[in-house]
């Protein structure tokens, strides 16, 4: 195993995909950030290192979960997997998530104004950037990928687009308290939360595979 203390956030994600779920606990970014090595990372966000090492050595030896190498297997199976496990269910999920989070807001908005007017405003920002974003993923950005002809610029303009979603990711997460449940929470509510939650580890994921896996191959069409 490479020295993880040394090796990127993201770098270990691509190479170890069962540590995403030790990033996800401590709320690590690998997507969007995770340019620095794990080291720089635990203690720019006061993490024990060694424990962190420990949690994913942990999940890589347990072997229980998705281990595929995504970084090695041919790029039109890459995309076809980005599109099957995380495009097509993500337009359902986000259209459930609405209908909750409106119930939740109108049922419970004035228990704490600011913070469900955020909740909703935010989701709703999430799912305007996202629905078009993965129309021009797919009609446009792996078209062009699969013929092996991608301007950086078109890359580029994508990842500006991820950052601004991991942004709003980010800000949910702060509205939500980490995703916290508190005890007065309907069953709507606490639902809501937890698909939030869900939400924010399957587009880290996705955008993972993105930016660090997908978009360098495509920049060297030859690998």
């Amino acid at each position: 195993m490479t020295n993880l203390a040394t090796t990127t956030v993201a770098e270990i994600a691509t190479q170890h995909p069962l540590s995403t779920r030790v990033f996800a606990r401590h709320s690590v970014d690998f997507c969007c950030g995770g340019h620095e090595p794990l080291a720089e990372t635990c203690r720019a966000k006061g993490l024990d290192l060694d424990r962190v090492i420990q949690e994913i050595e942990a999940e890589i030896n347990s072997s229980q979960g998705d281990q595929a190498r995504w970084d090695l297997v041919p790029i039109t199976e890459l995309i076809e997997h980005i599109v099957d496990t995380y495009h097509s269910p993500l337009l359902e999920e986000l259209a459930g998530i609405e209908t909750m989070a409106r119930k939740v807001h109108r049922v419970h908005g004035d228990k704490d104004q600011v913070m469900f007017d955020g909740i909703l405003k935010t989701f709703l920002a999430v799912r305007a950037d996202i629905e078009p974003h993965l129309k021009t993923e797919e009609e446009t950005l792996f078209p062009m990928i699969l013929e092996g002809k991608t301007p950086d610029e078109v890359l580029d303009s994508i990842e500006d687009d991820h950052k601004k979603l991991g942004q709003l990711l980010a800000t949910m997460r702060s509205l939500t308290k980490d995703f916290f449940v508190p005890a007065e929470a309907c069953n709507t509510w606490r639902a809501l939360l937890v698909g939030l939650k869900t939400l924010e580890a399957d587009l880290h994921r996705h955008i993972h595979l993105e930016n660090h896996i997908l978009h360098p191959r495509a920049r060297q069409p030859c690998a």
